[in-house]
This record gives structure tokens, sequence and C-alpha cells, in this order.
């Protein structure tokens, strides 16, 4: 009988191009990992592993394995939803992450209400980047990430991972209260090309090559004065006269600073997809349908539900 886990292995390697990163992600040693695929080899009786400079890559024949090991784990997970459904009680733990403003508007609304129609449900979130989540969700390590379409996640035809529709958001300019754009009925996108500009630190999240992205689309190249990591800081320095920035609708800050939240009219709004995702053939287990719903019943009303 095939271990799937040594199966699970196999697709880390060639995921991460090297045992050690494989082993990271699991959590093991680089030579318990090694151990393992060299028993999966012999009971299968082909090599998987051949070296590539300083890297691995599969042969053929663990390419074909891991074809079939994508149904095989997909299966699995299948059955331990299946399992988990004639449980009584299910306790948990139930794992989520993603990104900072999914956690602050959509993962910790969700959780809560999860804990208080069962208080002994134990639910474990972690605040990451995409990229991040899917290691996570391939890994074992989440049940559900949310996530936003981004150039390093997993492609949507990746048949480790089950994504659909959350919610699509708009993005808001915010002013400081008093500035001229906050008293106009409509505003553009280039109405704002002259402002100093704030940003997320770039190597902080995908945040700050989408606004220059739709700054192009909009025919200019903003000025980044100031650069920032938490939208709390963006929203000090928006009220203190700095600079204009711009901002998803899940994203919100402190209520006391003098902000105004201005939508952006026109053609081409910039918009923002946000997905839930999960290991293929675990969508159906109990404890991630409760929490997939109230995911969805997190969103505010300012964002624009997809369809559950």
């Amino acid at each position: 009988m095939i271990d799937l886990r040594r199966l699970h292995m196999l697709r880390l390697v060639h995921q991460f191009g090297t045992v050690t990163s494989a082993a990271e992600a699991m959590h093991l040693t680089p030579s318990a990992v090694s151990h393992h695929l060299r028993e999966l080899a012999r009971e299968l009786k082909v090599p998987l592993l051949e070296p590539q400079g300083r890297k691995v890559k599969l042969t053929p024949a663990a390419h074909l394995l891991v074809e079939h090991a994508d149904g095989l784990l997909a299966k699995w997970e299948e059955t331990l939803a299946d399992l988990e459904s004639h449980r009584a009680g299910a306790v948990g733990p139930l794992r989520m992450c993603g990104f900072t403003t999914a956690v602050g508007g959509l993962i910790a609304p969700a959780a809560g209400a999860l804990k208080r129609a069962d208080p002994g449900l134990a639910v474990e979130i972690r605040e990451c980047d995409t990229d991040v989540a899917m290691g996570l969700l391939a890994a074992d390590e989440t049940d559900i990430a949310v996530i936003e379409p981004t150039p390093d996640a997993p492609p949507p035809g990746d048949p480790r991972f089950d994504r659909e529709p959350l919610l699509e958001e708009a993005l808001d300019l915010i002013v400081p209260g008093g500035h001229p754009l906050a008293l106009r009925a409509g505003v553009s996108l280039e109405d704002a090309a002259d402002e100093a500009w704030i940003s997320v630190q770039p190597e902080g999240c995908a945040h700050h090559q989408q606004v220059m992205a739709y700054c192009a689309a909009a025919g200019f190249t903003p000025r980044i004065a100031h650069n920032a990591t938490t939208w709390s800081v963006i929203w000090a320095l928006v009220a203190n006269g700095l600079g204009v920035s711009l901002v998803p609708r899940l994203a919100g800050g402190p209520s006391d600073q003098p902000v105004v939240r201005v939508p952006l009219s026109g053609d081409g709004v910039p918009r923002r997809r946000v997905l839930t995702c999960v290991r293929r053939g675990s969508r159906g287990n109990p404890l991630i349908v409760r929490a997939l719903r109230a995911l969805h019943d997190a969103v505010p009303d300012r964002c624009t539900r997809m369809a559950a």
C-alpha cells in the first residue's frame, strides 16, 4: 500500500526543486524526506529523482506518478471530508489564513461568528501573503486560504487547489479632510495625478505594484512620497496632509483620523477580486463548509459579494 504522505513529499520536491525546501515545508529533516522517497522508489521499482545542478528533477516515471498523485490526494481529502461528516460535534481546529485586509475584514469577523455559534470550536488564524498562504495550503498547514490573484500565486488550473470567488471590491482614493477632491461629486484616478502619493512598502505586498499599474493605466506615474507597512500608518500620513493613497474597501483606518474615502468614477475604476482556496477534494468537509459560509456572510456591504 503506497503511503500517501510520500506522494505528497514527491509533489513538494517537484514544486520547490530541492529536497531541503520540501522538508522545510513539511517541518521534517532533508534526510527523512530523502529516506521516504528512496522507500517510495523501492516500492514502485522505478527511479524517481535525478540530480540537476544543486537541485533535483523528477524522472519521467516520477512525473507520471505526480499526475496520478493529484487525483489520489484529492480523493483522500474527499474521504476525510466524508469521515468528518460522520463525526458528532466536530471541534476543529479550523485553520484559516489570508493577506492583511482579508484577515481584518473577513477572516476575523467570520471566525468570531463561528466562535459565538460554537464556543467549543478551535480556530487558528494566520496573516500572510497569498504566495505563502498557497504554500501553507499545499503543505496541509492551513485549511482555507483567502487570496487575491497575484503573479506569484499558482495558476488557476493547479490540480492541488479548489478556488472560488468570494467578493469583488473597488479601490477608493483616500484624501485628507478638507482636500479639494473630497468635496467633488465625481473623481477619477487621473484627478490625483499631481498629488504626492503614499504606498505600501514595495516588498511588503502586491498592493504597490497594483497601484503603479492602475495609475499607469490612467495615464500617469504616481510620485511616491512616503511608504508604510500598515494601513493605520497610511491613514495617519494621509490625515496629516502628507499625500493621498489608493485603498481597497476591505481596508479601514482609525475612525478618529480626518481622512475622507472618495469613491472613484468613470471608466477603469480599479477593482480587486478576492477568492477562497482549499485543497482539492476538501470543500465538502463540514468545518470547511461552515467556515466558507461564514466568510461569505462576513463580506461587508461596501463590497460586491460573489455567488456562494
